[in-house]
């Protein structure tokens, strides 16, 4: 007969432990710059691939420029404390050391199989630990947030545009 491991308090703190500095090392080992890509006002170079992947994910056939310029604007509005978290997330997704491991796509965005994207979502979403829970959660709301505030996803979904005033 065998048992359920038993998750205790000491397990759990030497995890979390692990996991802060796993994170940490990673990202002082390799930190992507504070600097904007061309043409945008927050998001960096490192932060484009993943964006444009996810985009593509979860919203299937949106033109990514306009959602991403949509979600720069957004994220320029954020405070800087809120800007930080989300450039730490952006940071997971982006270095080769974190992206691996924690999303399971071991190469480029760029290469990336939406289907291979779409299980990294569907893994975060229904992950035992909230701290990927949450970044699902963010990066969802972050990249609909931004489409669906560009006029090209109005006629999508049925929306005629703002009144004319």
């Amino acid at each position: 007969m065998t048992t359920a491991p038993t998750l205790h308090r000491r397990s759990l703190l030497k995890f979390g432990l692990g996991a802060s500095l796993f994170l940490g090392t990673a990202s002082l080992v390799a930190c992507s710059a504070d600097t904007p890509a061309s043409g945008y006002q927050t998001i960096r170079s490192s932060d484009l691939p993943a964006l444009r992947a996810l985009l593509a994910s979860i919203v299937p056939g949106a033109a990514s420029e306009p959602a991403l310029r949509q979600l720069d604007h957004n994220l320029g509005a954020l405070s800087p404390a809120m800007l930080g978290l989300t450039r730490q997330l952006f940071d997971v997704l982006s270095l080769p050391l974190t992206r691996g491991p924690l999303t399971g796509i071991w190469g480029a965005w760029e290469n990336a199989e939406p289907a291979q994207v779409q299980r990294f979502l569907q893994r975060w979403e229904h992950s035992a630990l909230d701290m990927l829970r949450q970044g699902h959660a963010a990066l969802l709301q972050l990249t609909l947030m931004a489409w669906y505030e560009t006029p090209a996803s109005w006629a999508t979904c049925g929306y005629p545009g703002p009144p004319k005033i």
